[in-house]
């Protein structure tokens, strides 16, 4: 079993190679951009932008 898959970069739309492992709701960073990623769907891999996270400060 391979240690990686191929998934395509929503930003760009070019094919990165992410964890074979990976999980829903993990969040990767692309190898091309820099950007952080959420992985949507495992089979097969799609990724998407991760939304911005905002402080919560404990509300």
């Amino acid at each position: 079993m391979a240690d990686t898959v191929t998934a395509e970069d929503p930003i760009t739309g070019e094919e990165i190679e992410v964890p074979a492992d990976v999980e829903v709701g993990e969040i990767i960073d692309s190898p091309v951009t820099g950007a952080e990623l959420e992985v949507i769907s495992v089979d097969p891999v799609e990724l998407e932008e991760a939304p911005e996270l905002e402080e919560d400060w404990g509300e």
